[in-house]
């Protein structure tokens, strides 16, 4: 493991040089990552307080996946000069500290770089967002995270204390509801669940579309990865508590469902909508059955992707037409008809349709949670229904209508473009033929 953080490292004073020598190393990087892929659910490649199981290994791919489509898809830094050494350091040191969360065995080193993490995103906010609002949206981020995960440092000194070991194999022993809610609001908030949702849509609709990749592929997931990890200490008072979050989260879904219908922001329907599917598999994991954890991370997975992917075009969009409002992108299937087909694409994915990840995690997850109580079959239907709805919605109002007259000048879609739209959608599509590998986990 430490070998790979080397290489990291040694890319620093490259990164400065050339903007696309760091997105061919991500690449490089990925490939390399999937050579050393193992089986087993057991830890390998261990050193120092590094480790790796399928969970961290899926969850370290995915990072590194992403970032390399976030240089890819920032190139407009790279031809108008907007600071992109400083731009491409900042991603640099994300990947070094979500590398180190994902492959931590030690619980402090996990809650460090946890923490670490904050600051590349909310240097990406504030550096480079759109609106003046990105300064507000920057400190909801932070003080939504940092107030929760205070509980949790106090937890971790307190589990020290008890057992004399941080170390994830041998994570054991049976906790009150206090250390319950210390420890588990901390994933809760960053996933987010329903209530305390309110950071995501502001720093998305804020964020520059590198920021919007990297919340939406791959912080979000590290609530749901914190949690898997974690809620072994609390299978007891698990039994009782996890059925109060499993109702929010399915409430919730369903409201933040009929939210997104009346959205005129189109990065803000994507952002609601990241909120309902991580419900979801909030849902999925609280269950506490195989069911609900497979299907938390094949979902966790195919969000990461198709939320990306989303972002990508409507940044897209939005550098031709300067607007994400509906109201302005309308006809545009009469301008960019290829386009229009990555928008039905990435829509038909993110409603679950076949074969994307998607359909196979919700399946996965609507079979958790039906087994843990029928009644929620009823808001279970109801969330799928209505991300049929908001899917559709989003992509029959953007492509159909009369366009802008004001549309006079536009520049056609690059091979850049669409190579990075291909990346996010292939893998999405065609790892469902390789799929134990994301079970065999547990």
């Amino acid at each position: 493991m430490m070998k790979f953080m080397f290489m990291l490292m040694f890319m620093m004073p490259l990164c400065f040089n050339n903007f696309w020598i760091l997105q061919n190393f991500l690449f490089l990087m990925s490939f390399l990552f999937l050579m050393s892929f193992n089986n087993m659910n057991l830890f390998s490649n261990m050193s120092y307080v590094l480790s790796s199981d399928l969970l961290s290994f899926v969850m370290i791919i995915l990072s590194m996946w992403v970032c390399a489509l976030m240089v890819m898809a920032s190139s407009s830094l790279y031809l108008k000069k907007n600071y992109h050494g400083l731009f491409s350091l900042i991603i640099l040191l994300l990947m070094i500290s979500l590398y180190f969360t994902f492959s931590a065995v030690n619980l402090f080193v996990f809650y460090l770089f946890f923490e670490v993490s904050l600051i590349p995103i909310l240097l990406l906010i504030i550096g480079w967002g759109y609106q003046p609002e990105r300064v507000e949206a920057g400190l909801y981020l932070l003080f939504y995270t940092l107030i929760v995960s205070l509980p949790m440092m106090i937890f971790i000194f307190f589990y020290y204390k008890l057992q004399g070991s941080l170390d994830f194999n041998f994570l054991s022993g049976s906790f009150n509801w206090y250390c319950y809610i210390c420890v588990n609001m901390v994933f809760i908030v960053k996933m987010p669940m329903f209530l305390v949702h309110l950071w995501l849509p502001k720093a998305h609709v804020e964020a520059p579309i590198s920021g919007s990749m990297i919340l939406a592929g791959v912080m979000l997931k590290m609530g749901g990865y914190g949690m898997m990890r974690f809620l072994i200490l609390f299978k007891k008072i698990g039994v009782s508590l996890n059925l109060v979050f499993i109702i929010i989260s399915l409430i919730g879904g369903l409201f933040i469902s009929l939210m997104c219908l009346r959205q005129s922001d189109i990065k803000s329907l994507i952002a609601y909508s990241s909120v309902a599917h991580m419900g979801l598999v909030l849902s999925g994991i609280m269950t506490l059955n195989l069911w609900g954890m497979y299907g938390g991370l094949i979902m966790m997975l195919a969000h990461g992707l198709c939320s990306s992917g989303l972002f990508c075009l409507a940044n897209m969009n939005y550098e031709r037409v300067f607007s994400r409002s509906f109201y302005l992108n309308k006809g545009l299937i009469n301008i960019f008809p290829s386009l229009a087909l990555w928008w039905f694409l990435f829509s038909s994915s993110n409603m679950a349709a076949p074969p994307s990840l998607n359909l196979m995690g919700e399946i996965m997850l609507i079979n958790s949670l039906m087994v843990y109580s029928r009644l929620s079959m009823i808001l279970l239907s109801l969330i799928s229904f209505f991300s049929a709805v908001y899917s559709l919605y989003l992509y029959s109002y953007i492509q159909h209508g009369k366009f802008m007259s004001s549309f006079y000048s536009l520049m056609m879609i690059s091979i850049r473009e669409y190579h990075l739209l291909f990346l996010h959608w292939f893998p999405l599509n065609i790892l469902f033929l390789k799929s134990e590998g994301l079970i065999l986990w547990l």
